[in-house]
């Protein structure tokens, strides 16, 4: 699979809820980031770490689709970059959810080597309330 392929995957996925399919995208030694969280978030080292983090990911948001989706190649026939919006609801609270993200995608093998994951904090804090609820509810 291409990183454009990986990607398209990954949000449909997500829209499956299947978090389980979602990690396996990652290679075994593959990371995540997200380089604008705050300090002391973590850095999703292997492909275990992900599926960890992103298994209890339905139970605080509740994604209905992605929009806006724009795809730029690289020089590096491995790395792409995606601009995309989030749109659902908060689980919890059932309050509406719309997120911009940009990732930064690398695979080699057909699997995600590399994920940096741009969203911003504050808008997370504002829409669910606390940024620190939200990161406690992702690191359960």
């Amino acid at each position: 699979m291409t990183p454009r392929d990986l990607l398209d995957e990954a949000l449909r996925l997500l829209l499956a809820k299947d978090m389980a399919g979602f990690s396996d995208l990652w290679a075994e030694d593959g990371t995540m980031e997200f380089p604008f969280a705050p300090e002391g978030y973590p850095r999703l080292e292997g492909r275990a770490a992900v599926a960890d983090y992103v298994r209890d990911y339905p139970d605080l948001l509740d994604i209905h689709e992605f929009t806006d989706l724009v795809v730029h190649e690289t020089a590096d026939p491995r790395t792409i970059v995606a601009e995309f919006a989030a749109r659902g609801a908060v689980t919890a609270t059932g309050a509406p959810y719309q997120l911009r993200y940009i990732a930064v995608i690398t695979a080699v093998d057909g699997k995600i080597t590399s994920y940096r994951d741009y969203w911003s904090p504050a808008a997370v804090a504002g829409i669910t309330g606390s940024l620190d609820d939200f990161a406690a509810g992702v690191r359960s």
